[in-house]
């Protein structure tokens, strides 16, 4: 079975079932269905579950989302609240240069 190559491979780390994980998880979800359709895979880490795998991606906050793919590895802290931040930050929107 062949599995299938994502242009974008997001990994967030959660530390239980906290409001703003539950946030984090919601917001990154909708953006992804909008942005991103088909085109992306999310894996959700609790630290509370696996606290080892913090160190690999040195996450020092909760909940941080990590982009392995494509590379450079960006991360964002937060809730992921600001649609525009996440999008930029991931690259998945280019930044307004109308300033």
């Amino acid at each position: 079975m062949e599995t299938k190559a994502y242009k974008y491979e997001l990994r967030l780390y959660i530390a239980g079932k906290t409001a703003k994980s539950v946030t984090a998880l919601t917001n990154l979800k909708k953006y992804c269905e909008e942005h991103l359709q088909g085109e992306y895979k999310i894996e959700v880490i609790d630290l509370l579950v696996q606290p080892q795998l913090a160190e690999g991606d040195q996450i020092f906050a909760i909940p941080t989302l990590v982009r392995k793919v494509p590379e450079p590895i960006r991360k964002i802290i937060g809730d992921l609240s600001n649609e525009e931040k996440v999008l930029v930050g991931l690259n998945i929107r280019p930044v307004n240069m109308d300033i």
